[in-house]
């Protein structure tokens, strides 16, 4: 939905008040990526959930079939150039899907690298890649991602950031679950380097009360009072400076 207001209890109670009816629905599916990466698996996942009757979450395979769709062409081929360019920079390839169902990434110069070979943390980068070069985040919709920052330095951290906003300058809506404080700030200072009336910012954090789960909401991350993996960083500097 588009242009949508919602209220949610804080008192864990089932009550959703909207503020404002959507004026458009939209239509195209929402991309939910796992902190786990799956192009390592797709070979042999999707075709064994077909064909047997496995204990699979179904987001697993919903991933695996937007990564395996063919990848667009046409007026938008460059747009998808210009968004996987700095994706592929950081991966050192281009990711690429034979036709016996395994990805590579292909390096210029020395062939096709299995993807199990390349390291965890650029394979999400390449999950990224390919879902944009499929058109599946492109044109509006919606993207879910938990936890990003899992197995991936400081400096590929900085990229993921980069990426999410400039998908989310395309008119995706990118919706982001971490417990990264180097990752929040990141996409904060980006969110103010870019300042696109497009683009807006939203930030929740979870407390758990003595009547349940209570939601922190602003727009602006320091507006929270409750953050724990800020309190975490704080007192691990006041341990170190007791310590010295």
């Amino acid at each position: 939905m588009l242009d949508t207001a919602f209220s949610f209890s804080t008192r864990s109670q089932t009550e959703v008040k909207i503020d404002r009816l959507p004026s458009a629905w939209q239509e195209k599916a929402p991309v939910f990526m796992p902190t786990r990466e799956l192009l390592t698996q797709y070979h042999w996942l999707l075709p064994l959930y077909e064909n047997r009757h496995v204990d699979i979450e179904e987001h697993h395979i919903d991933l695996c079939k937007l990564l395996g769709a063919p990848a667009v062409k046409g007026s938008r081929e460059k747009m998808v150039a210009e968004l996987v360019a700095p994706l592929e920079e950081a991966m050192g390839g281009k990711v690429v899907l034979d036709k016996n169902g395994r990805f590579y990434l292909r390096i210029p110069g020395q062939g096709n690298l299995e993807m199990p070979l390349v390291a965890e943390g650029l394979r999400k980068l390449a999950m990224l890649a390919r879902l944009i070069t499929t058109g599946s985040l492109l044109d509006k919709g919606y993207l879910f991602w938990d936890e990003p920052e899992a197995n991936l330095n400081p400096k590929l951290i900085k990229l993921v950031a980069l990426a999410a906003v400039t998908l989310s300058q395309q008119g995706i809506q990118v919706v982001i679950a971490t417990h990264s404080l180097f990752l929040l700030k990141e996409l904060e200072l980006l969110a103010r380097a870019v300042k696109s009336p497009t683009t807006q910012q939203c930030y929740f954090a979870l407390v758990k009360g003595p009547e349940g789960v209570e939601v922190e909401q602003s727009s602006q991350v320091d507006d929270l009072q409750t953050l724990v993996l800020l309190d975490e960083e704080l007192a691990q500097s006041d341990r170190y400076l007791e310590l010295a």
